[in-house]
Parts: C-alpha cells; sequence; structure tokens
C-alpha cells in the first residue's frame, strides 16, 4: 500500500496494523517529521518516500525521495500498489484522491476535505472510510430499510465552558482535547465543531443520504445509531482507537480478528446524549443548507483552514473563526462548482477573502 501522512497519528496507526499483519508498504509520504519517517523507513524498507518540501529532502536516509504535492501524486502514478491509505490533512489531499482513483486504486480515506470540498466528483465506489463515524455507519447496516443515520460528537474541550468565556479562550486550550490526542488542525475542528459538519457531509456522499445528524455523547464510546424503518435503532460501541476502523479498510469487510478489547457496560455506568447547541457551535447552523447544497463545502472548507490557521498563530480569537466561516458562505452564497477544476477556483478565491476578514 502506499500511506500518505505516515507520521500522524492515523498514519501511525495504519503501520502499527500493517506491522502486525505483514502487509508490504510501498511507499511512506510524511510531512516535516523527517525523524520519525527515517525510523519508518528503517522498519518497513519502502520504495519511495516523500516529504512536504525539497529542503527537507536530502535529510531523508532513501534514494527515492519525492516532495511536494507533485511528488505525492508522481509517487501515486509509480505505485503498484492498489491501495492507497490518505491520511493527510486539509485540502492538500484531495488530488491524491483523486489521482488515485484514476489510477484505479482504492482509498482508505481519513481525509475529510476530499468528499467536504468535491464529494460530488469523488467515485465513493473506490471508498472506504477510516473515519470511525462512517466505519460505524457500514457496520451497522444489514440490508434493512433505512429512516435515519445519527452520528455522534464528543463536544470538544469547550462543552461545558461558560459561553461568555469562549472568547478569551487560547491555542492550548483548544487542543485539549478530552477524549483523544489528535493533530492541531482536527482539535481545533473538534472544539468548534467543524469536523462534524463534514462528518455529516461526508456520509452524505457515501451512503447517498441526506437523513444524516449528529448528537453529542460525551464519553466516545458510541459512535453511531441507525433508525430502521421498522422501528428499531443500532448502535455501535467501540472504544475509541482508530485501529479498528483502519484493520476493515486495510484487510477487507470480511475482517473479524480482535483489534480491541470489548466495551464493559458496567463500568461506563450511564451514558448521556445532548443537542448540539448552536450558540456554543455556531458551525451547525450551517448543517441542513449544506446537506442541501453541498457546493458551499468547499467555501467552509478554506474558509475554516484559514480561521483555524490564524487563530493557532494567535491572529485571531476563537470565535473568530466562525466569523472568517460566515463571512465567506455568504460572500460566496450562490457559488456553483460546475467542472472538477472549479473546485481549486474557488478555494483559491475563497482563501483569498478570508485572510483578509477582520
Amino acid at each position: 500500500m502506499v500511506v500518505l501522512g505516515s507520521t500522524g497519528s492515523i498514519g501511525v496507526n495504519v503501520l502499527n496494523i500493517a506491522k502486525r499483519f505483514d502487509l508490504q508498504i510501498e511507499a511512506l509520504i510524511a510531512g516535516n517529521n523527517v525523524e520519525l519517517l527515517n525510523r519508518q523507513i528503517e522498519l518497513f524498507n519502502p520504495k519511495y518516500v516523500g516529504v512536504a518540501d525539497k529542503s527537507l529532502a536530502d535529510l531523508v536516509c532513501h534514494k527515492n525521495v519525492f516532495y511536494g504535492n507533485e511528488g505525492i501524486v508522481e509517487v501515486i502514478n509509480l505505485s503498484a500498489s492498489d491501495l492507497v491509505v490518505n491520511a493527510l490533512v486539509g485540502f492538500l489531499g484531495l488530488k491524491p484522491t483523486m489521482e488515485a482513483i484514476k489510477c484505479g486504486k482504492r482509498v482508505a480515506l481519513a481525509n475529510k476535505e476530499s468528499l467536504v470540498a468535491a464529494g460530488k466528483f469523488v467515485d465513493v465506489s473506490k471508498i472506504v472510510p477510516i473515519d470511525s463515524e462512517h466505519f460505524a455507519l457500514w457496520y451497522l447496516q444489514n440490508g434493512r430499510e433505512i429512516e435515519k443515520m445519527t452520528i455522534t460528537a464528543s463536544g470538544g474541550p469547550f462543552r461545558n465552558t461558560p459561553l461568555d468565556r469562549l472568547k478569551d479562550v487560547k491555542p492550548k486550550d483548544a487542543l485539549k482535547h478530552p477524549n483523544w490526542s489528535m493533530g492541531d488542525k482536527i482539535s481545533i475542528d473538534s472544539a468548534t465543531m467543524t469536523n462534524k459538519l463534514f462528518e455529516i457531509l461526508e456520509a452524505k456522499w457515501l451512503f447517498k443520504t441526506e437523513k444524516v445528524d449528529a448528537l453529542i455523547e460525551n464519553k466516545s464510546v458510541i459512535h453511531a445509531l441507525i433508525d430502521f424503518k421498522d422501528g428499531s435503532t443500532t448502535a455501535h460501541f467501540a472504544r475509541a482507537d482508530m485501529k479498528l476502523p483502519i484493520a476493515y479498510a486495510l484487510l477487507g469487510d470480511k475482517f473479524g480478528e480482535r483489534i480491541l478489547p470489548n466495551i464493559d457496560i458496567l463500568k461506563i455506568a450511564e451514558l448521556s446524549f445532548e443537542k448540539i447547541d448552536e450558540q456554543r457551535y455556531p458551525i451547525w447552523s450551517f448543517k441542513d443548507e449544506i446537506l442541501n447544497d453541498s457546493d458551499k463545502g468547499v467555501v467552509i472548507n478554506a474558509a475554516n483552514e484559514v480561521g483555524v490557521e490564524r487563530f493557532l498563530s494567535n491572529e485571531i480569537g476563537f470565535l473568530d473563526i466562525f466569523d472568517i466561516v460566515k463571512s465567506a458562505f455568504y460572500k460566496f452564497k450562490d457559488i456553483k462548482v460546475d467542472l472538477f477544476e472549479d473546485v481549486f477556483e474557488i478555494d483559491k478565491e475563497v482563501r483569498k477573502y478570508s485572510k483578509r476578514v477582520k
């Protein structure tokens, strides 16, 4: 397989599963963590490797080193693997997803932005989702007619913070996820609930339905629920550990070997569920509109990426992230995406605009 984003948390878990089941790694693509990449190279002996930019290439202990977005696309084309794991963060993951599909490869997808920004152009028959929520929705289906799908959210680090204090929270506060450790971008998106908005849109494309919603289950032991038309509801319980969906994505839907300990219901004691509050998570006010007009996904994604970058660099406050997204959302409210190439032009324009929003 080809692993894009090998040094991130999902990439590391992918390689743990690959090692356990003796799966061959043809290519490793990392960002800036050359030290970890070199350790991975020593362990997996890939044919190709890649890093974020040319300045890092000489630090990599390998003879076939590629760099930048062009390098990722080149590696995908050179590789003989039929599986590409896309664990890249952000919009830069879109081209590799499309290139892999174009080359006839399957994509184990953890890159939310591919479907958020360009879901209408993605052949989802080639996609196996790694997100625990979408894995859970797939796992729960049993051929019966579905009424509604629901994914869960943890609520992030500010689920109990008084609303009047949100304006003062700092990046270090937003990065402290209560249930697990993730990268900076996804941690901020969890704090704002943007990640769940994105997962709703992903579910629309993956399962071809707009009947999808989310709620807060703050212990993160239930990842999804499905309401069936016969009146029954099923829930997927599992530990908050990405190795389970990764194992199914890498080894196929017949895989059933033990990866995690089962949930001990008695130790959980009790579960609680909450509606997602639009006052605390104002991005959620766009849920219905984004499901009805998914062309706006590219707008929200681009504006959010700029907002998160500006927040992490202490240029703006936490609540300003949404203000940037909202401003861009209405500035580009009439946008229509007719061609795949339009996605990149719109992304560029939205980013340019969002960097100027005060």
